[in-house]
């Protein structure tokens, strides 16, 4: 972003009465005609414009006004700012390169499918493109609509996953939140959860009823040994 000077017919109003710097000089900081520093001078120009001191506001500083009052072909300089303040972005529809726009009518096939909660203004911004274009691809009027093949913007490169992600949220906002029916969620029965553990507790019952069998079996096998024994002897 070039610098520029603030109200520079106030900042020259200002040097003309409290620095020793020729016309020219002023005239070249300020952007202004010669002869009007001179009428400002003169009282003939900017009356009523009261003085900005540009050293107040970080524009010029002393020394530099010192160096240029020595010399008289020295031009003056703005000083560096010390906050820089980013470019504002142009609002509008999004520029889209020349090989990327047949990729346009997928993209908003795909948001159309995807993300119906989307305006057409955000599809727009989205993809730069032009809302009649967009009402056709939703009433399937388009030239070329048998051809089209739903396809990610970001994929294609048409725009970013933050800026979809960003147009999604501020079209989701004030909307009801889905039912448990449109989520596909459902509750239980209270029947099917009353008895959770019956089963773990027939299992247990069989385990204890196994061990009791071969116990028996263990009991009745030694009582035929005894009984072969007896009748050896």
């Amino acid at each position: 972003m070039a610098q520029t000077l603030l109200m520079p017919k106030a900042t020259a109003v200002w040097l003309v009465d409290n620095t020793a710097l020729s016309f020219d000089q002023i005239a070249q900081f300020c952007k202004l005609h010669p002869l009007e520093v001179k009428a400002i001078a003169d009282g003939e120009a900017a009356q009523g414009i009261k003085g900005l001191d540009p050293i107040a506001t970080g524009q010029l500083s002393r020394d530099e006004i010192a160096r240029a009052e020595k010399d008289v072909n020295y031009k003056l300089k703005l000083s560096e700012p010390k906050v820089r303040v980013p470019d504002s972005k142009r609002r509008g529809p999004r520029y889209t390169p020349v090989s990327k726009r047949q990729d346009r009518p997928n993209a908003i096939l795909w948001l159309v499918r995807n993300h119906p909660e989307l305006k057409d203004a955000q599809i727009s911004r989205l993809v730069g493109t032009t809302k009649s274009t967009i009402e056709q691809i939703r009433d399937r009027t388009h030239w070329n609509s048998t051809n089209l093949t739903p396809m990610d913007p970001v994929t294609l490169g048409l725009c970013s996953q933050i800026d979809l992600d960003m147009e999604v949220e501020k079209a989701s906002k004030g909307r009801p939140l889905p039912t448990a029916a449109e989520l596909g969620a459902t509750l239980q029965a209270a029947s099917d959860t009353e008895h959770l553990n019956l089963g773990y507790r027939d299992e247990e019952e069989k385990e204890i009823d196994a061990n009791a069998v071969f116990a028996k079996l263990k009991s009745l096998k030694s009582d035929r040994a005894e009984d072969e024994d007896e009748d050896r002897f």
